[in-house]
């Protein structure tokens, strides 16, 4: 049974679920998940769980992400990126210094306006399904952060390659857009790059084509706790792994208030647990339930 985790090179024109859908079939496993959306027209990083290791995409999606943007002044699309349909053209007149110093305003927490085409509901509708219908409706700002933004080149006349580190929530083509906004020109994100997401890089990244032509595809996961390396590790003996296997609360005396990844005495992964005033309580667990003897199938 396939669980682990696995870092698509997202191909473009692929939907992060289209990616999903493929590896289901790869590794016969219908439960695979992903952290951290990419638009069709995006690649790179997309961390893929799968089997247990779903259970874990709850943290992944939370972490910091990194992408390298091309923003096109002096375009304005409605989907904000070069996708959509072009609403108008501006003259520019500004340089790389000019952008330069707009940046300064979009660093560190700021207040962002979501795009009308993105999944977010207002009043129980998609946002873009309205949208799709010509609509457009009044969207609060949400609070994001941008940890680093820095101009990497310019690649044309009016195109420039901006490197992204962002909290989750923050939509990439309206950030292009909104710095187009600031210029004075307008501008729209011509392509996106995910260069890391949930702590993984590009450099760790499987090509689709790379996974379809493996022999033995389980051979490319990595093991689910290899996410929660940065905690520290503790070993129980068998009487208390046995416990934690049952939902219970074990004690660790001397053991330091934290979190930690916790092992099986053979080794086996089996939670990420939490230790407060010397007991240990289990955060999520990641080890299969054995199958019921027929028996116990009898008795369910």
């Amino acid at each position: 049974m396939a669980n682990g985790i696995l870092i698509i090179d997202k191909p473009q024109d692929w939907t992060s679920q289209d990616v999903c859908a493929k590896l289901r079939g790869v590794f016969h496993e219908k439960r695979i998940g992903h952290a951290g959306t990419l638009d069709p027209m995006a690649t790179g990083v997309l961390p893929v769980f799968v089997g247990r290791a779903t259970r874990a995409v709850e943290f992944a999606s939370e972490g910091e992400k990194e992408y390298l943007a091309g923003l096109r002044l002096g375009t304005v699309t409605d989907t904000q990126d070069v996708t959509g349909t072009v609403l108008e053209t501006r003259p520019v007149s500004v340089g790389r210094a000019d952008l330069e110093a707009a940046l300064e305003h979009f660093r560190g927490d700021i207040q962002q306006v979501p795009p009308m085409y993105s999944a977010i509901k207002i009043r129980g509708k998609k946002l873009y399904e309205l949208a799709r219908k010509g609509k457009e409706v009044e969207r609060p700002p949400r609070p994001i952060t941008i940890f680093s933004l820095t101009v990497e080149e310019q690649t044309g006349e009016t195109d420039f390659l901006l490197r992204v580190r962002c909290s989750k929530g923050t939509y990439v083509r309206t950030l292009c857009h909104d710095i187009g906004q600031k210029l004075g020109c307008g501008g729209t994100m011509f392509s996106l790059r995910r260069t890391m997401a949930a702590g993984f890089s590009l450099d760790q990244a499987r090509t689709l084509e790379e996974v379809l032509d493996c022999p033995e595809p389980e051979d490319l996961l990595m093991p689910v706790d290899a996410y929660f390396a940065g905690y520290p590790a503790l070993a129980l003996p068998p009487h208390l792994e046995k416990r934690v296997r049952n939902g219970v609360a074990v004690p660790v005396d001397g053991t330091a208030d934290g979190t930690f990844r916790v092992y099986g005495a053979e080794g086996a992964f089996l939670a990420l647990s939490r230790v407060q005033q010397g007991r240990l309580s289990t955060i999520k667990s990641f080890f299969e339930a054995p199958a019921p003897n027929t028996k116990e199938r009898e008795q369910l």
